[in-house]
This record gives structure tokens, sequence and C-alpha cells, in this order.
């Protein structure tokens, strides 16, 4: 995995600020680490709940719903090419999204929010607790029920 280290002071709610302050306590953290990434080195993810989250995760990607800022400018397929028998990238944005629907429908009303923010939008479990209004550390079990449903959606053993 890449690593971008950064320099970051720890506030009193356990936050990071960007740059810190002489004479406070920091800490050095990656940047190019994803929330389920660290939660999965530390013991809190098993490996089938951190399998399933990185399929979601790439599956919104795929899909490209996150914001963008730019036109496609993609060539239009030709009749009688060998592309033809492979998806076109808009097919392949389609299925895509369409398996994240799925996935999403298959985690639930009450689940889906911890999930997309933390797999798809990658905040951490403390600001989307917070986004949420939810009490602290109450994320982390409802992130666990939602990955163990997408990761029977997807049928990851």
């Amino acid at each position: 995995m890449k690593r971008v280290l950064a320099e970051r002071e720890l506030t009193n709610e356990g936050a990071t600020r960007n740059r810190p302050r002489r004479g406070r306590r920091s800490a050095t953290v990656n940047l190019a680490e994803s929330p389920l990434t660290w939660l999965h080195a530390r013991g809190h993810l098993s490996d089938r709940q951190f399998e399933a989250g990185e399929r979601l995760r790439a599956d919104y990607e795929r899909a490209q719903l996150a914001p963008g800022v730019t036109m496609r400018w993609d060539p239009v397929r030709i009749r009688g090419t060998a592309s033809d028998r492979e998806l076109h990238p808009t097919e392949r944005q389609l299925a895509a999204k369409a398996r994240f629907d799925g996935a999403m429908a298959a985690a639930g009303s009450g689940l889906s929010d911890v999930l997309w923010s933390v797999a798809c939008a990658g905040e951490g479990l403390p600001a989307a607790e917070k986004a949420l209004a939810w009490p602290a550390r109450s994320g982390k079990l409802v992130l666990k029920f939602a990955l163990d449903r997408v990761a029977g959606f997807y049928r990851v053993s």
C-alpha cells in the first residue's frame, strides 16, 4: 500500500489538526489509509468484512457516483469490432451502479448510512457518528452488522 505520511496535532476530542503547534502532542498519520484499512489492521474488522467493504467501495468508484467536474470524451462503440464482445465503459458503470445499489439495499436502511460514510466517503468512524448524531463508539458495531450483510450480498466467504 502507498504511504503518504504527515504530522498532525492531537486535539482534546481525539481528532487531529493539520499543522501541529509547538509544544503540542502530535502523531504521524498515513493519509493514503482508508478507515476500513485502519479498522482491519487493528483487528476491529474480519477479513470477510474488510473484503466486503472494499468491494462496495470499488463498485462506488466504478459507478462514478462521487461528484465529477468534467465530461467523458470516450469514443462511441462501432459495430463489428472485437470490443462488441466486451462491456462498454458505460455498461460497466451501470453494472457497478446496480451492484452498489443492491449491496446498499442488502445492508438495510438503518445500517447503510454509516456504511456509505466510512466505506465510500472515507470518513472516520468518529466523524460519521457525529454527522449521524449517534453516541460515541456506537458506529463500529453498526458498521460491522452492515458489512456482514454486504458480505452476504457479494458472496464473500
